[in-house]
């Protein structure tokens, strides 16, 4: 849920706390868990098995709603982190103002983006960072990766007792740490199948041209992303719409701008839906949109995660100088001062 629709959610909150139990949990996480579970359960084979449970599948899902579930921490907290769940693009494709949002343009970090907005007047607390969001989340996931690898091999063919009963602790650390890692991150990835966590129309078609008389109503966006997909999503249905993985063949800079570009086209349907009355859990378009924009979601995270499995193939760890997989894996270089630590 994008800070934005904080008044609405704050409404939604108070109804939600005088209802029963099993309904409160439910604003603003369906989506979220059913993202995160659907995108587990979808995943390949290949993958390490830890990841492939029902078990997994689960937390991966609870995980997924814990950036929402962290609102209300604090000022300093809240301030930083609640911009990471969206970006502001503009009719003109530009990201509030500021740069276009195409691979080429995307500035190569936030510090580089946060000097670009500066440069229109702006701030990544307005716009929003929410490709940041993911790119860091995926680039984590890779390092994740790379030291389970690494404990996977060393825990197996390591004969010395004292070391052999840390990599394997070590190992089950990695473990819980991941789904944790990847679960958290799940959150953005699924945002950004919600076209209005993409655009600048976020709440209401809002202060801007508006020839085809699309909704004011600052209802819209919680409404859409809460009860509507509570009332028509089921798993399965969304899981029967998730393809097999494809190797895109690109940088997770190009798949997050080709993601998020893709959901930036779904912002005028979402509204010309609104306008013929059929987003409504009682209209089928309700559902087939919904279904749709949570089987992305579902989707890219599924592939960002087995991009990021292949990538850790050829991961590094350390510092001065790194090791990488295959390094251990043949013997070449010993991890226990960059597992266990040198220092």
């Amino acid at each position: 849920m994008k800070p934005s629709v904080r008044l609405f959610a704050s409404v939604a909150m108070i109804a939600a706390m005088a209802a029963p139990a099993s309904s409160a949990l439910a604003w603003g996480a369906w989506g979220h868990r059913m993202v995160g579970v659907v995108a587990a359960e979808s995943l390949p084979s290949d993958l390490p098995a830890f990841l492939r449970t029902p078990e997994a599948a689960a937390a991966i899902g609870e995980y997924a709603r814990e950036p929402d579930r962290w609102k209300g921490s604090g000022k300093v907290h809240d301030t930083d982190r609640d911009a990471a769940h969206f970006l502001d693009i503009d009719d003109e494709g530009r990201m509030y103002g500021g740069p276009k949002f195409t691979l080429e343009t995307l500035p190569s970090t936030r510090a580089d983006y946060e000097k670009a907005l500066t440069a229109v007047g702006h701030d990544s607390w307005n716009a929003g960072y929410l490709p940041y969001s993911i790119i860091d989340g995926y680039q984590q996931l890779v390092k994740d990766f790379t030291y389970w690898r690494i404990l996977q091999s060393v825990s197996a063919t390591e004969k010395d007792a004292t070391r052999k009963a840390y990599y394997v602790a070590d190992l089950k650390r990695r473990e819980d740490l991941l789904v944790r890692d990847l679960g958290v991150w799940a959150h953005y990835v699924g945002d950004a199948s919600q076209p209005l966590h993409l655009s600048v129309h976020y709440n209401g078609w809002g202060d801007y041209p508006n020839p085809n008389g699309y909704t004011q109503s600052k209802a819209t966006h919680g409404n859409f992303e809460g009860p509507l997909v509570k009332a028509v999503a089921v798993d399965a249905d969304v899981k029967a719409l998730v393809p097999a993985y494809k190797d895109c063949g690109c940088t997770i800079e190009a798949r997050t701008v080709t993601y998020l570009s893709t959901t930036v086209g779904f912002v005028e349907p979402l509204y010309k839906l609104e306008k013929e009355g059929g987003l409504v859990a009682t209209d089928p378009r309700a559902k087939a949109f919904v279904d749709e924009r949570l089987a992305a979601g579902a989707t890219q995270l599924r592939d960002m995660v087995v991009d990021a499995w292949k990538a850790s193939a050829t991961g590094k760890i350390g510092y001065r100088p790194e090791i990488t997989v295959d390094d251990v894996t043949s013997g070449k270089a010993d991890p226990w001062n960059d597992l266990y630590g040198k220092d």
